[in-house]
């Protein structure tokens, strides 16, 4: 007896949270809506929207905003929509060039942001992750002064890396192999950190991107960062591709110069020592250029190449030239393999978008085997470098839409 009461306690606890869940995520997704309007969507009676509701407010995920008639008759009712000020998803982003955080409340707006320039091949992990560490923690003081808290923490990283356990197997533009950084982080981090976890930067840098994009119509693209590494994320239909193993995405390693220069990753010719950041450089500066110096911070050194191409210097806009001619070839492969309503151009790619996207289009009009390049636009993101990191946030609030009765209102 005891223990059946016990289980039906714990259904209806599991409904509960599926409900809350199901009411937050349809304020997310459809925007702000009177009771009586979730109730007909959510297909839940109107009681229980009432006490789902209240429970929401209650917490700070959800508030009352102004009046709306639900029909032509009667007083008007109060939409809802989202709050959640005083809960944060933190995204940190491990890069080649610099450590980056972003934190964004429940609504999408960033609370707080850190950026430092890193080399941090030359650093090394444990070095890396202790100035990682650092930023989580000044950033989680930052939100506890706002009376808010961290409720996750996603880390973005280059290379392959193994979502269950958390390690980075093999980025080779930081020279990592089999790096622990989840472990490495909570060791840092200490009692009460919140959950962390590690993904690859370009699929969180996709996810980013597809949130901006979807308000345009548009659910099938291809995220193309510009770093050190090239990386892609694939979004078809609204879902993130990952591939049999994990692994879909890893399109800086397409060999399209066989003759071409040796890659980070061992092997030659790949499409990122084409078009990657150091082939930018390397076409654009001498060696003891200060453009190419990786203590300078990375937009530093981009906007002095804008001021070049801009005032006509003619190495710079030669590289850009070159740089676009490698970008159209691979971005013609991946054109016809995928259809991609769009494929946007992150990372530094969209630092020099003006100067990339027209002949990028043409080269797809002109080799991509579908009429009108399959239907396929070229976009600048407007993200730029926070992408990733961004992403990452994004992912660290999926853990309150999936578990909004998990998520306390003020900082723990």
């Amino acid at each position: 007896m005891g223990g059946d009461g016990s289980s039906k306690a714990r259904d209806r606890a599991s409904l509960r949270r599926t409900n809350l869940a199901l009411v937050l995520r349809l304020l997310r997704d459809a925007g702000p809506r009177p009771r009586t309007q979730i109730a007909t969507e959510t297909g839940l009676p109107k009681a229980t929207i009432t006490n789902l509701v209240a429970e929401l407010v209650e917490r700070g995920l959800v508030r009352e905003g102004d009046s709306a008639r639900d029909g032509a008759v009667g007083r008007p009712s109060r939409t809802l929509a989202i709050d959640g000020r005083s809960v944060c998803g933190i995204g940190l982003e491990i890069s080649a060039d610099y450590v980056h955080l972003i934190a964004l409340d429940l609504r999408g707006e960033v609370a707080a942001e850190h950026r430092l320039p890193l080399d941090a091949r030359a650093a090394g992990p444990d070095a890396v992750l202790d100035r990682a560490a650092e930023a989580i923690r000044a950033t989680r003081r930052t939100l506890q002064g706002r009376k808010a808290q961290a409720v996750a923490v996603t880390v973005a990283a280059p290379g392959v890396i193994q979502r269950d356990s958390g390690v980075v197997s093999y980025a080779p533009n930081i020279g990592w192999r089999d790096v622990d950084v989840v472990g490495g982080l909570r060791e840092r981090l200490g009692r009460g950190c919140p959950p962390v976890r590690l993904e690859n930067d370009a699929k969180l840098g996709a996810v980013a991107e597809y949130l901006v994009a979807a308000q345009a119509g548009i659910h099938d693209l291809i995220y193309v960062t510009g770093e050190t590494g090239v990386g892609g994320g694939i979004i078809s239909d609204g879902r993130l591709l990952r591939g049999s193993a994990g692994f879909a995405g890893e399109i800086g390693h397409m060999r399209l110069a066989p003759d071409g220069k040796p890659c980070a990753c061992g092997r030659q010719g790949c499409w990122e020592t084409m078009v990657g950041l150091n082939a930018l450089l390397e076409h654009a500066a001498a060696p003891d250029d200060p453009v190419r110096d990786p203590s300078v911070d990375l937009e530093q050194r981009l906007a002095e190449l804008r001021r070049r191409a801009d005032a006509g210097e003619p190495a710079t806009r030669a590289a850009l030239d070159k740089i676009a001619d490698g970008l159209g070839l691979g971005l013609t492969v991946l054109a016809d393999v995928l259809n991609p309503r769009a494929i946007v151009l992150g990372g530094y790619f969209a630092y020099f978008g003006d100067h990339f996207i027209a002949q990028v289009e043409n080269e797809l009009t002109a080799r991509v085997v579908a009429p009108d390049a399959g239907g396929c636009t070229v976009l600048a993101s407007t993200l730029g470098f926070t992408a990733a990191a961004r992403g990452g946030a994004h992912a660290s609030l999926d853990f309150v839409y999936q578990d909004p009765g998990g998520t306390m209102a003020a900082p723990g």
